[in-house]
């Protein structure tokens, strides 16, 4: 199976990216250190909200009120059986 990058992966790297950039303009330049993260802090600010409101991880309102059968949780979440006892 091959990984493809997806959405949020190009998101959080840019996220890391925006504010990498900051943090080394602000030391290889003579833009103020407080200015660049701050700078750079929103674009990352603006790619989160674009990956919570814009591109939502659902595609509908209405996918947000379907109840999930408990069958359908994956055991490693599921809260009703204990975990391994060490």
């Amino acid at each position: 199976m091959e990984y493809t990058l997806q959405y949020y992966d190009l998101v959080l790297s840019g996220i890391g990216a925006s504010l990498g950039l900051g943090a080394l303009i602000g030391y290889a330049t003579a833009v103020s250190f407080l200015v660049a993260i701050v700078g750079f802090g929103g674009v990352a600010i603006a790619l989160i909200a674009h990956a919570l409101f814009i591109n939502g991880p659902v595609d509908d309102a209405e996918d947000l009120t379907e109840e999930v059968a408990l069958e359908e949780v994956p055991q490693v979440l599921s809260p009703m059986e204990p975990g391994p006892e060490s």
